[in-house]
């Protein structure tokens, strides 16, 4: 009777989360402009914004009637990862289903919501009797946060710049702490995942669940009075002139979620699996070969070291350490060959170590030369190809420079990754868009770019100098969201630059980091010069996480972070980012640490000192740029 009279009485129709703490609000203004808002605790995180698609025709983001709501329903849903922050993920939110009617004839839109104790997730849902393709021109979905929000934003690329004409491809520095509603630096809007603090809370903005039906979006460059609206990609951003760029499907047609992440701490960004509880369940059981860690030549030794020798080198390196993997990157296919390239894989098999082969994804999207290309774009090539791949006994494929985030290209690497899981191939991409929960989707997707990672360190001094607020930012941000190859952890000095981390702040973001497969960045020769109680640590790190706890941090400051194993022991890591020396004290019981090895800075930023870590407390004293970790 309540939800009957506040339909009838065009009154807001409110769903919570399970614990109350969340609450949403939905709502039709006076023009027919659908909204919604949202409440944490009473408090205000996102003010009346807007709803509503339009598509070619037919206008469903204003001049609607709230039609009815649905009963609201419980949503539970119990899963297992691999390749992210939790292994056994639990989902519990309330779902509510609200209709809107329009003008007769015309298709129908409602809109699913979802709101869990962590958050709150849409998706919209066109229905109606036309057979025809229908196209969405333009999405109304806003954000409109309180004007004292301040923001943690990715600027969003112009398509077709940077290297190679690669952009946009999510390597931007975030800028940090700006007031909402500041323009975007690039012209081109905000990348997801955008975060804001409001007051004492703390909201993360993201999409997922991205099926084939709908392109990548990303906040507008405007968000007059902090009310930011969703942007659709640039016209370039298709894998050919005439493929799809903005979203076309038939009815009925679901978008993708738009996720609102909050909370009264960081602990709200960095624990949820909000991304990957909304996605898609696997469609394919998990690969034999498990998640893992992985040598890497080229970040610190460039293209012309792709050659047999040293790639055999960095087998035996992997396999000294104890990884998985080792990752052969560009132009292996020239400068060592198809036949050569399948004795290492055989050899690296002779080790236990799965090697890994490089890509460039385009047709004619990027400049870039870096070889194998134009292999994997047509259907037929691409499929010869994972099969001759598999019969020289490759584990899997790093594929790089994607061009955008259109409909098309949501396409293409969904494309990748069904026919790499038939052939057995586990996936990575570089030069890419966000993981936007395909990781649950698809099992065999060990990890993706989409941040400036430490290459960038190799290419311009300006960008090592930013290293470290880099890296204090990414936990709350990129790595929030899904699996992230940053390729960390240099002990090494890089050539033509001067490092500004310390080596314990480079050995935290081994633990820090969570990536499927993590490809570290240190060559032999460096691991060879640290301790050997460096060297065990790295060692015996677990290929995969349990689980992951905020501890303490500040995004772009400093950032302390607990990863379980899944036999139960917590790993703990830290780093400063700032300027200063730092004060940290960890609760260790709280993580039932009664003891371990703590590892930290030594007398020089680039050594190390080590100590027992007892008691219930850990308290320590970082220096500028510095980290520590314990070990369980």
């Amino acid at each position: 009777m309540l939800v009957a009279a506040s339909v009838r009485g065009a009154g807001p129709v409110v769903v919570s989360s399970p614990d109350g703490a969340v609450q949403v609000t939905v709502a039709v203004d006076p023009q027919g402009q659908p909204t919604y808002a949202v409440r944490y605790r009473a408090a205000e995180v996102l003010r009346p914004s807007r709803l509503g698609l339009q598509l070619a025709g037919t206008d469903l983001s204003q001049g609607l009637k709230l039609a009815r709501a649905d009963k609201v329903t419980a949503v539970a849903d119990d899963y297992q990862l691999a390749t992210d922050k939790r292994a056994n993920c639990r989902y519990r939110a309330n779902r509510r289903v609200v209709h809107f009617a329009g003008r007769a004839g015309a298709p129908t839109l409602s809109v699913v919501f979802q709101v869990s104790n962590d958050g709150v997730a849409f998706q919209y849902l066109i229905e109606g009797k036309s057979a025809d393709v229908q196209r969405i021109s333009a999405e109304a979905t806003s954000f409109h946060l309180p004007a004292a929000a301040k923001g943690w934003l990715h600027p969003h690329a112009v398509a077709q710049t940077g290297f190679a004409n690669t952009q946009p491809s999510y390597e931007e520095y975030y800028q940090r702490g700006i007031a909402a509603g500041t323009p975007s630096t690039l012209g081109q809007g905000w990348s997801f995942p955008a975060l804001f603090s409001v007051g004492s809370n703390w909201v993360l903005l993201t999409e997922a669940g991205m099926g084939r039906s709908y392109c990548g979006t990303h906040l507008a460059h405007t968000s007059p009075d902090a009310d930011y609206s969703i942007a659709f990609p640039q016209a370039p951003e298709k894998t050919t002139p005439e493929a799809a760029l903005l979203p076309e499907s038939r009815l009925p047609w679901r978008s993708p979620w738009r996720v609102i992440e909050v909370g009264n701490s960081l602990a709200a960004i960095v624990e949820s699996t909000l991304t990957t509880d909304v996605s898609a369940p696997a469609q394919t059981a998990l690969l034999p070969e498990a998640p893992g860690k992985s040598s890497w030549s080229w970040v610190l030794l460039g293209d012309k070291n792709t050659t047999y020798d040293v790639q055999r080198r960095f087998i035996d390196y992997s396999a000294a350490m104890g990884w998985l993997y080792c990752l052969v990157d560009a132009l292996w296919d020239t400068q060592i060959g198809y036949e050569k390239t399948q004795e290492l894989a055989q050899y690296a098999k002779s080790k236990n170590v799965g090697l890994l082969v490089w890509y460039n994804s385009n047709g004619h999207w990027n400049k870039a030369p870096q070889t194998p290309t134009n292999v994997l774009f047509e259907a037929e090539s691409r499929r010869k190809e994972f099969a001759r791949l598999r019969q020289m006994g490759v584990a899997g494929i790093k594929v790089d420079f994607f061009g955008g985030d259109g409909q098309s290209f949501m396409n293409y690497y969904q494309d990748l990754l069904t026919d790499a899981a038939q052939a057995g191939l586990l996936m990575n991409f570089h030069g890419a868009t966000l993981p936007r929960g395909w990781n649950r989707t698809y099992p065999n997707l060990m990890t993706m770019e989409a941040v400036k990672g430490f290459e960038f360190l190799t290419f311009d001094q300006k960008n090592t100098d930013q290293e470290a607020t880099h890296c204090a930012t990414l936990p709350f941000t990129r790595n929030a969201v899904g699996p992230m190859d940053f390729t960390p952890m240099a002990f090494s000095e890089i050539n033509g630059k001067q490092r500004r981390t310390s080596n314990a702040f480079e050995l935290a973001l081994a633990v820090l980091f969570q990536s499927g497969i993590q490809h570290y960045a240190e060559v032999p020769e460096g691991m060879a010069a640290q301790s050997a109680y460096v060297q065990d640590f790295v060692k015996k790190l677990p290929p995969r996480w349990a689980d992951v706890k905020f501890v303490a941090g500040f995004p772009g400051d400093y950032a302390v972070l607990a990863r379980q194993t899944l036999d139960g022991k917590w790993y703990l890591a830290g780093i400063n980012a700032t300027d200063q020396p730092k004060a940290i004290e960890v609760d260790l019981s709280k993580l039932g640490l009664a003891g371990g090895t703590l590892i930290t800075d030594g007398d020089t930023n680039r050594s190390f000192s080590t100590r027992p870590a007892g008691g219930a407390a850990l308290r320590l004293t970082l220096p500028a740029r510095g980290g520590f970790v314990v070990q369980p």
